[in-house]
């Protein structure tokens, strides 16, 4: 018997210009790589048993990959919608800002706003339904947010919004 896991919740649909090219053109870069592994997969089916090939339980487990990776693609990219124009309210927090902060601490450091289709932590950028990018939805500047995640409570003063890089 299975162990029950409620549904996700539903990610948000919005994505910058620039994240929307870069999932389109992996959707069309990851059909080409589909391809050479179809064209290895056959080959080490060639081979003769399959059950003690190694080539070929591999290749069959990275095209269940690269399937899935495209179902994927193929249902989300219709439904985004591509957020090109920055906020007529410049003074607040809203998809796509860049935003500067300083924590408790005096150390300072910079998000950016993206959809979650998108997100990359080593470059700053966090998933607008992220914990953090909720706390600072619609603040605007010398605003302080606190962020309390389990035990822990982290405090943050806005020093700078901007919506270019």
């Amino acid at each position: 018997m299975g162990r029950y896991r409620p549904p996700q919740p539903e990610s948000s649909l919005y994505i910058t210009r620039a994240g929307f090219a870069c999932l389109q053109q992996e959707h069309s870069d990851i059909w080409k790589r589909r391809a050479e592994v179809t064209k290895a997969l056959s080959a080490a089916a060639a081979e003769g048993d399959r059950s003690e090939n190694a080539e070929y339980i591999y290749r069959k487990k990275e095209l269940r990959e690269i399937d899935r990776r495209i179902r994927y693609l193929q249902k989300r990219l219709p439904e985004l919608k591509v957020v090109s124009e920055p906020p007529s309210d410049r003074e607040r927090v809203f998809f796509g800002a860049w935003v500067t902060l300083e924590n408790d601490a005096g150390e300072e450091v910079t998000y950016r706003i993206v959809g979650p289709d998108e997100f990359d932590p080593g470059k700053g950028w966090i998933s607008m339904d992220s914990p953090m990018a909720r706390a600072l939805m619609k603040k605007t500047l010398d605003d302080e947010v606190v962020l309390n995640i389990g035990e822990q409570v982290a405090g943050y003063v806005i020093l700078d919004i901007r919506y270019t890089e």
